[in-house]
């Protein structure tokens, strides 16, 4: 994968080119770029598609504390960089937090946003406390202990529609400094749900009935706080990974919005 050197870190991405309007995806925590994978090949005979591994993730470093702010802004940067004027961004889970974000400091960069599984708010401190506990043993022994009970969590069942191999031998493998960086980011953000208002631009709120770390209430208080036009489409058995359990039903709720945005 190609890098860029934005923001003091080195970005990996993937674009998968082309002259139709830009769309950008950003996964969620613990995930990489190749989460989008069956939303690239749905979208990318009509839009160029990029997608990126966020910092402490895939093949980008985390090499000190950032913010979603920051992200938001490595968001912008690698749109710079791909010579990028708008695009629709889209995101799960923290992918979502740093695409709002991004829409509130650049708003004529954003031409929609797509929001899959993800909220403005912070984490229920019911299950916050469970997460640093897990986080912890994590750092000290390795994801093995915990990483069935992740893996539940954003993945589903593990008789479910997505294979949890791949995703465990990544995080076998993953960097725990930067995997501490990006958690500290994760749990300590700001609350971001009193200035939805600030944002107009035409929205597309995908969220699964099953996720296990965001409740629907969640979305609907991000579909209520937006200025824009928005359409909440809950997909039924969808975990926190709804794009990959259900990549039909999302892929195309996500092409009918991005061809009503007009070229």
């Amino acid at each position: 994968m190609p890098t860029a050197h934005l923001n003091g870190t080195d970005i990996s991405y993937a674009d998968s080119g082309g002259d139709g309007p830009a769309v950008l995806l950003s996964h969620g925590f613990l995930m990489d770029h190749t989460m989008f994978g069956q939303q690239v090949d749905a979208l990318a005979p009509e839009f160029r598609v990029i997608t990126w591994d966020e910092r402490g993730f895939g093949g980008t470093p985390a090499t000190g504390p950032f913010s979603y702010w920051d992200s938001a802004r490595d968001a912008l940067a690698l749109l710079d960089h791909l010579d990028v004027g708008r695009a629709v961004l889209g995101g799960m889970s923290q992918g979502g937090f740093l695409s709002l974000r991004a829409a509130m400091l650049a708003p004529d960069r954003v031409r929609g946003l797509v929001l899959i599984d993800t909220q403005a708010g912070l984490e229920d401190p019911a299950t916050a406390e469970s997460y640093e506990q897990m986080e912890a043993i994590w750092l000290e022994q390795g994801p093995e202990p915990v990483q069935e009970l992740v893996a539940a969590v954003i993945l589903g069942p593990p008789d479910g529609v997505i294979d949890w191999a791949p995703w465990l031998a990544k995080w076998a493998a993953q960097d725990t400094a930067g995997q501490d960086f990006a958690f500290r980011c994760l749990m300590d953000r700001d609350d971001i749900t009193g200035r939805l208002g600030e944002i107009s631009c035409p929205a597309l709120i995908v969220h699964g009935t099953a996720d296990a770390a965001i409740p629907m209430a969640r979305a609907e208080a991000v579909r209520d706080g937006l200025a824009g036009p928005v359409t909440l489409l809950q997909v039924e058995g969808g975990t926190h990974a709804a794009n990959m359990t259900n990549p039909e039903q999302v892929n195309a709720a996500i092409l009918g919005f991005l061809r009503s945005l007009g070229d």
